[in-house]
């Protein structure tokens, strides 16, 4: 949570603020105050993500907000510790790049349990009802502030290099913020109970299926279940672990009907 956000405040001062483009959401509209008003951007990002916060700490849930409140907090101070430097003269090369270390950044907060505030709080509430990518819900609400930015600056130069910024910083999220995207594996073993004893203590379904070899004639069971790529590690491990000779196969999944969990009967 540090460490990402250490790096959305060196996204800000290093790559957009010296160039004066925006981040979209709360960030945002924090620089276009700034801008307007020559105040000081990372309180008034403070600021404008504590009504969030507050929100979040009835919609969400408390651990997730708590984690958050951390991430807003110290991007803030790391806000006044890193100086406004022009690491580029070229503004494209600050949109690309500060995009990328803001996505970065901001998608190490939202895989290891918080956020950075703002937007992405509201994505977050967001996909607890719909199964979406959190970066594309993050571009939409952000192309918002760009049509303000327009609105009140008419500058159409600064709103474009802003939306690649944006767009770049939501890319880089769904890389790193990999919990929508499913898996199924298919897990063909001799070790079944085994087997389930360690995978049904997760939240996940499981379906057993009776296989035979085409070449051996042998019986096994194929457990099959979907899980998403930010667990397949631990669900590598535990295979291994149990029948490190099972056949595994695992394929991504285009979309899941039902309830995505285990079933409490």
């Amino acid at each position: 949570m540090i460490v990402g956000s250490l790096l959305i405040a060196a996204s800000f001062n290093l790559f957009l603020i010296p160039h004066r483009l925006l981040s979209g959401g709360l960030s945002g509209i924090a620089m276009m105050i700034g801008y307007i008003t020559g105040g000081n951007i990372g309180w008034l990002y403070l600021l404008l993500n504590l009504p969030v916060l507050i929100w979040g700490w009835f919609a969400v849930g408390r651990r997730f907000i708590a984690w958050s409140i951390c991430a807003v907090i110290a991007s803030t101070l790391f806000m006044q510790l890193i100086p406004v430097v022009t690491v580029t003269d070229d503004i494209v090369l600050g949109a690309v790049f500060g995009g990328i270390v803001l996505g970065f950044g901001t998608g190490l907060t939202l895989r290891y349990g918080g956020s950075s505030g703002g937007f992405d709080i509201i994505a977050s509430i967001v996909i607890r009802k719909r199964d979406l990518p959190v970066g594309m819900i993050i571009f939409i609400l952000n192309g918002l502030v760009i049509a303000a930015l327009v609105a009140f600056s008419h500058d159409w130069n600064l709103a474009l290099y802003s939306l690649v910024a944006i767009y770049t910083a939501g890319k880089m999220v769904d890389i790193i913020h990999v919990r929508h995207i499913k898996v199924t594996a298919f897990i063909v073993t001799t070790c079944t109970e085994e087997l389930l004893a360690k995978l049904l203590s997760h939240p996940r379904g499981i379906t057993i299926i009776k296989t035979r070899g085409a070449y051996s004639s042998a019986e096994r069971d194929m457990l099959m279940t979907v899980r998403t790529r930010y667990e397949l590690e631990e669900l590598r491990k535990t295979i291994a672990s149990v029948d490190p000779r099972a056949f595994v196969n695992i394929v991504e999944t285009v979309g899941v009907m039902g309830d995505f969990s285990k079933p409490k009967d």
